[in-house]
């Protein structure tokens, strides 16, 4: 793997990690600078990426963050990976202060888009279990500010959102709370995802794998649900659809930029993925959805795993595959076969 010099970013909010480029051999590992900016035809795609956690806990040298992030840029792909804030004993860093964080980071990526050497319009947003929670939910938020004049209800991928409503929090280290002027992601990356505080069960095939290997039947009902009551910071009674993003319904997801989404076969939180699919399905988004063979809840932490290289490579294809995409996304659903090894 690439060993290029990742370093942080924006007072700490962010880790970048460049993409390699050609010439890259002969940059010095100790140089932590950032490197000198690629001109327009030189320009990477990039990732801004949310590791996992339960809200509670992650930090950007977990495998999930750190690993992925180098994996990606090692192909080619820049990497922004969020240390959003943790929800504390004390209460703090509920919501909504890691989704403000996650558009905090977002913003800052775009402004800093020319010296990052990154393409704004193949740059994407993207999680892995309650990081996919946060940036699906941060997605929300944006959409809720989109100009509903825009293209397919709402502003497309490289398009500006309109004036923010008035129900978005601040961010509490951010000086700017308005979305006004924010171009949304081209896209949005899932991994195995957590999006509703209240899971439906799951099917008799789903049951029977989580029956035949306990260890991976580690999200029952009541565990999500309580992790969604730290998170909230009480009772789930009529949450922000941006903390519990699979309540969303078709008209909230109008103008949803195209979805990569890799579920956990043995996974229950699977669940929950596959009611959000169907409602970006219903909503005409163009949505690529897979269950990566084999695999348990966190793949991605466990790099020496297959399934957790099959899942870096459908990320860089479906990013490669962005640019054919047309503008309005309404393209029907794309379920893909699993790579087996």
């Amino acid at each position: 793997m690439s060993q290029l010099t990742a370093y942080g970013a924006a007072d700490g909010l962010v880790r970048v990690y460049p993409a390699a480029r050609d010439g890259d051999a002969a940059r010095d590992d100790d140089d932590t600078s950032a490197p000198a900016p690629a001109d327009a035809l030189t320009r990477t795609p990039a990732l801004v990426w949310a590791h996992g956690g339960g809200f509670v806990a992650g930090d950007l040298d977990m495998p999930e963050a750190d690993w992925v992030a180098r994996s990606l840029a090692a192909r080619g792909v820049a990497v922004i990976s969020i240390d959003y804030r943790l929800v504390a004993a004390d209460g703090s860093g509920q919501y909504p202060a890691a989704s403000d964080d996650v558009l905090a980071a977002w913003r800052w990526t775009l402004e800093h888009a020319g010296e990052l050497g990154i393409d704004p319009a193949r740059t994407v947003l993207g999680g892995a279990s309650a990081g996919g929670n946060l940036v699906a939910g941060a997605m929300l938020r944006l959409l809720a500010d989109a100009d509903t004049t825009g293209p397919v209800g709402g502003a497309g991928p490289g398009e500006t959102v309109g004036a923010a409503p008035t129900e978005v929090a601040p961010p509490t280290d951010f000086p700017s709370t308005s979305l006004a002027g924010t171009i949304l992601p081209a896209g949005l990356v899932l991994a195995y995802p957590t999006l509703l505080a209240v899971q439906p069960a799951p099917d008799a095939a789903l049951r029977a794998l989580l029956d035949a290997d306990p260890e991976a039947d580690v999200f029952p009902p009541a565990r999500v649900l309580a992790m969604y009551e730290d998170y909230l910071g009480g009772t789930i009674g009529a949450p922000p659809l941006a903390a519990v993003p699979g309540l969303a319904t078709p008209d909230d997801l109008t103008g949803h930029p195209p979805v990569l989404m890799v579920n956990g076969e043995a996974d229950e939180l699977r669940v929950s993925g596959e009611v959000y699919a169907a409602a970006l399905t219903a909503a005409g988004v163009d949505l690529e959805l897979t269950t990566e063979p084999g695999t348990g809840h966190g793949h991605l932490n466990r790099p020496g795993e297959p399934a957790a290289s099959a899942t870096i490579e459908r990320v860089v294809r479906w990013l490669d595959g962005l640019a054919a995409r047309p503008a309005t996304h309404q393209t029907t659903l794309r379920t893909t076969e699993g790579i087996r090894s």
